[in-house]
């Protein structure tokens, strides 16, 4: 199985784009605007996409992509999230005022798009990759995903801040390789990371302390103009583990 990162970042601007993954070639694991990078080609052959919450910076190519392929694709493609983010895409974007009803057109019966609930700690199986929702802290509902291959697992822990439930989870995971964890702010904007439910290095050490398994741990949701600050408080640190910074167009195989 391979993972391919389409967006890393928390804007945009230049070479930045918000968050998104593409698993093989037919899975999405959000879709922020890194999704538009992709080729008409590879927008149909996406099937499946995994939302981890609803803030637009993790779903603002859903309605585009859906368009896209609108008339093309004979098979609907199908929203994998909580029932609270299928409630807001369902009420405020997919709603006739911001975006037309894929759930109803062509029609009721053969909809282009699906809405498929997740909940926490039930693997949803796609081919042979099994995507398990983890806990979140973050202002709005809100999952991390484990990506399992049988052979090794990927954990993306989408938006959060401080969570103890996460880590008692991702301590389980015995094929465990690699961890994507945000850290949005800086040091500096400590008090803003808290109010927004996001990490900074301090909090991110923090966390990662609470990590008993040794894997490969990779920082996203950088702020633009923030990334080497942020980076540098975090090699500051003396944690075992040494985080890297995930980049756009980074491969991981599982």
């Amino acid at each position: 199985m391979r993972v391919k990162i389409l967006g890393c970042s928390g804007g945009i601007g230049g070479n930045l784009r918000t968050t998104s993954m593409l698993v093989d070639d037919n899975i999405l694991v959000d879709a922020g605007t890194g999704v538009g990078d992709l080729s008409i080609e590879q927008l149909l052959a996406i099937d499946h996409i995994f939302i981890t919450h609803s803030h637009l910076d993790h779903i603002a190519s859903i309605p585009f992509l859906v368009d896209t392929v609108m008339g093309i694709r004979t098979q609907p493609v199908i929203v994998h999230a909580t029932a609270e983010t299928l409630t807001v895409l369902q009420e405020h974007v997919f709603n006739w005022k911001v975006w037309p009803d894929f759930n109803t057109i062509p029609d009721e019966k053969n909809p282009l798009l699906q809405y498929s609930e997740v909940k926490l700690g039930e693997p949803v199986t796609i081919g042979n990759c099994q995507f398990t929702p983890l806990p979140a802290n973050h202002v709005v509902p809100a999952v991390g995903y484990r990506i399992d291959s049988g052979k090794g697992s990927l954990v993306f822990t989408g938006d959060t801040t401080t969570c103890d439930a996460l880590w008692e989870q991702v301590n389980k995971i015995e094929n465990l390789k690699y961890l994507i964890i945000e850290t949005a702010f800086s040091n500096g904007e400590l008090e803003l990371a808290k109010l927004s439910k996001h990490l900074c290095p301090s909090l991110l050490i923090d966390e990662l302390g609470k990590l008993t398994r040794p894997v490969r741990v990779y920082i996203t949701h950088l702020k633009p103009g923030e990334g080497e600050t942020i980076m540098y408080e975090i090699e500051q640190s003396s944690l075992a583990v040494k985080p890297q910074a995930l980049q756009n167009s980074q491969v991981f195989k599982l």
